[in-house]
């Protein structure tokens, strides 16, 4: 298991749940243990570790009246106790995570080789401890309860700037939650806000309350934290933790969840929901006698259910169709929109207009559009880039679109410079030799004669900052492209 994955991670989270009992906390990893092999989880348990010594002033260590303390003091574990109990979890085949509360207990994580650490979200904006926590190369979980946006745009990027591989919990510091409290609306506009950042859902709903797992799941959380415990007549829970007896429920809403949700960014359209479709769909039947070779207008056909396999659909019928053969009144048509020019760039365009709503770019509709097609449109979907001309004086500003799988062959300028900054998907960009890739904020400039080619696997948007564009200023490596007519491997639209 990577460290880093975060992926459909679910952490149990044991707090003082171990009531202080080394045989205690050993039962629960076990049942844990069974739960997550049986349901084949990424799952980890998460400790808390508090250097008491030093977490607690020294006037305030024998204080009843204090909240926490006193249960702070009365399940306190050695450090070799802990280190027994990471080493239980790594049988029981999960990844061991914990929170340190101080510095002291963020070198005992490294001792114990603690893979994933968590901040409390008393701790997340505890500057010292995370400056500490930064410095470990170790990835990082932060829980943002009490924080503001703004709070957590200081978290973001404290983080950032470090480098440290980090995901954020949405959490809400109340104990139990209540459904109103919940404020899942936060994971989206965290989601939004912080794009290239993991988001995850910790919860301290009451255990019986699987509604809110299940909507934060399809708000778009990625892994989920809970408090377990173990009830005996001796110790008993409080009211946001779940008995491990009763977890596997909160596992299975966790599964029914994604299942209700499928693969995230993907529509999966499955061959009997098409075939329900068109049971429904209305045919293309025609209106009159027609003969072959007639060019065929509204007035010649009429639309009707059913619709046989092959037929002409309401959907497919086109004025202007040529009949293939004689068809009587009545007759079902059979047949096929031949695909143009302008259907094919009207195509290509709302995919580009998509691409741009997924990255919230706005750009207006003052800007030309160029679709770049260097082997002929009908392979632009391999070979091309759509371009959006912006600006063009003693400096230039363009937009570059590419549709996933799209390449752009080598190509130099004799008098442009120009520098690629990527805005959203990743660009393959292969010059100087050697390849590289870039992804959102990722800067190169290009300099003049340097021969250079792109491609996305996935799609991208990048933005062209440059000295003036120059017409025929490409010069491309294949020379069957440069021997091409302008006009013959570009198509630009106005109005689009």
């Amino acid at each position: 298991m990577k460290n880093n994955d975060f992926s459909n991670l679910v952490i149990f989270e044991m707090a003082n749940n171990h009531q202080g009992k080394i045989d205690h906390a050993q039962k629960i990893i076990r049942e844990l243990g069974q739960i997550s092999r049986r349901n084949t989880l990424n799952a980890g348990v998460k400790f808390q570790y508090r250097d008491l010594d030093t977490f607690i002033h020294p006037a305030f260590k024998n204080r009843l009246d204090v909240k926490h303390i006193p249960r702070f003091m009365s399940t306190r574990l050695s450090q070799e106790v802990f280190y027994e109990l990471t080493s239980e979890v790594r049988e029981q085949g999960m990844r061991v995570i914990c929170t340190p509360f101080d510095e002291a207990s963020v070198d005992m994580c490294l001792e114990h080789d603690v893979e994933i650490l968590k901040i409390a979200s008393c701790s997340a904006m505890d500057w010292p401890l995370l400056e500490k926590v930064s410095r470990t190369g170790r990835p990082v979980l932060i829980s943002t309860g009490g924080k503001t946006f703004p709070d957590m745009d200081k978290i973001h990027t404290f983080m950032t700037h470090r480098g440290v591989r980090f995901g954020m919990f949405h959490c809400v510091g109340l104990y139990p939650v209540k459904n109103d409290d919940a404020q899942l609306n936060c994971i989206s506009k965290m989601l939004n806000r912080y794009p290239d950042t993991p988001i995850g859902y910790s919860g301290h709903e009451a255990p019986g309350n699987l509604d809110i797992i299940k909507m934060a799941i399809a708000k778009g959380a990625t892994f989920y934290e809970r408090h377990v415990g173990l009830e005996t007549e001796e110790h008993k829970l409080n009211e946001y933790s779940t008995d491990v007896n009763a977890v596997e429920k909160w596992v299975e809403a966790i599964a029914t969840a994604r299942d209700i949700c499928g693969v995230p960014n993907t529509k999966n359209i499955r061959p009997e929901e098409i075939a329900s479709l068109e049971e429904l769909a209305r045919g293309c039947y025609a209106q009159r006698v027609i003969k072959k070779g007639e060019i065929l207008s509204e007035d010649d056909v009429f639309f009707a259910m059913p619709c046989a396999g092959g037929q002409t659909t309401s959907g497919q019928f086109q004025p202007g169709m040529e009949a293939s053969r004689d068809y009587a009144p009545q007759e079902a048509l059979y047949e096929k929109r031949k695909l143009s020019a302008i259907s094919e760039a009207r195509s290509i365009i709302h995919s580009i207009r998509g691409m741009l709503y997924e990255a919230h770019i706005v750009i207006g509709n003052n800007f030309t559009l160029e679709l770049s097609h260097h082997y002929g449109l009908e392979h632009f979907k391999k070979w091309g880039v759509t371009i959006i001309n912006i600006i063009n004086r003693e400096y230039c500003k363009k937009l570059l679109l590419m549709l996933p799988g799209q390449k752009h062959p080598f190509h130099y300028h004799k008098s442009k410079e120009e520098s690629f900054q990527v805005l959203h998907g990743a660009l393959i960009l292969e010059y100087n030799d050697g390849q590289k890739v870039l992804k959102p904020g990722d800067i190169v400039t290009i300099m003049r004669g340097e021969s250079h080619a792109f491609s996305s696997e996935e799609g991208c948007i990048f933005e062209e900052i440059s000295t003036t564009h120059v017409k025929d200023d490409s010069f491309y490596e294949d020379k069957s492209i440069s021997k091409q007519d302008l006009m013959q491997r570009k198509t630009i639209l106005e109005d689009w």
